[in-house]
């Protein structure tokens, strides 16, 4: 569970709904035109440019915003130096016992064992690299366009609230809730942009960072034990994708 992602957007909220509070009666924040026009215009509008498969499974992916589990590249990067020495003492066939928890790596390794072409091997993992992180891209760039259609749907109503206020100013009544509809609708808006919306899309931004780095570390490693290079060969070579304190003081150990 990603603690940073849930205290951030629920303190966020909090603090917001404590000022709310601190002004007055919470109850005149709530319109429900306004929630009408920002949540349900955004989600059709949203909606509209992409296909319902797409729109829906993003649902799925912004999970991943709360809750990720993946392997360090350093466990990984141990793993595969210890498959490669396995390899080098008995061949592919070798690693047919090994324990793997991660799916794409384990996917390497049976292709190894099945005997198929370094360059096949390359190419059917790079792919699986590239559709991952189409998928990934979906589901950000989803909730990307719900934060910029938001803060546009707020002015929409705050224009709707304006309008049906210029347009009743005879009747001082009508003033106060068309008037309501007009501020609320942007505060909404910009609530759900910026509280929501938006850091959702750039944590899942990062995790398809790391997602991707793991893999192509992993690809790498493949590769090389699929060319027989040596071990702290390969170790080496994947060193290269800690962070330089990282590769240093691990270097400074051995």
């Amino acid at each position: 569970m990603d603690l940073a992602t849930i205290i951030g957007i629920l303190g966020a909220i909090g603090f917001v709904v404590m000022a709310m509070i601190q002004g007055g009666d919470i109850a005149m924040f709530i319109n429900v035109p306004s929630i009408l026009i920002v949540f349900g215009g955004s989600i059709f509008a949203v909606l509209s440019q992409y296909t319902l498969g797409q729109f829906f499974g993003a649902g799925k992916i912004a999970g991943k915003a709360f809750m990720f589990k993946i392997e360090t590249p350093e466990s990984q990067i141990e793993k595969i130096v210890e498959m490669a020495d396995a390899a080098r003492k008995g061949g592919f066939l070798a690693l047919e016992e090994a324990e793997i928890a991660n799916s794409f790596m384990q996917k390497g390794v049976d292709m190894l064992v099945d005997g198929h072409d370094v360059e096949v091997v390359r190419a059917t993992l790079s792919k699986d690299i590239y559709m991952t992180t189409e998928r990934h891209d979906f589901g950000k760039s989803i909730f990307k366009g719900l934060g910029d259609v938001a803060p546009a749907m707020g002015m929409i109503g705050t224009l709707v609230g304006l309008v049906a206020m210029l347009s009743n100013m005879d009747d001082p009544k009508s003033i106060g809730p068309a008037m309501a509809v007009a501020l609320l609708t942007t505060l909404y808006g910009a609530m759900l942009a910026n509280l929501v919306c938006l850091p959702i899309s750039v944590k899942l931004g990062h995790r398809a960072d790391e997602e991707k780095l793991n893999q192509s570390l992993v690809l790498d490693g493949i590769i090389g034990i699929a060319d027989g290079q040596n071990p702290r060969v390969i170790e080496g070579i994947l060193k290269n994708y800690l962070a330089a304190k990282k590769r240093g003081s691990e270097e400074d150990a051995e």
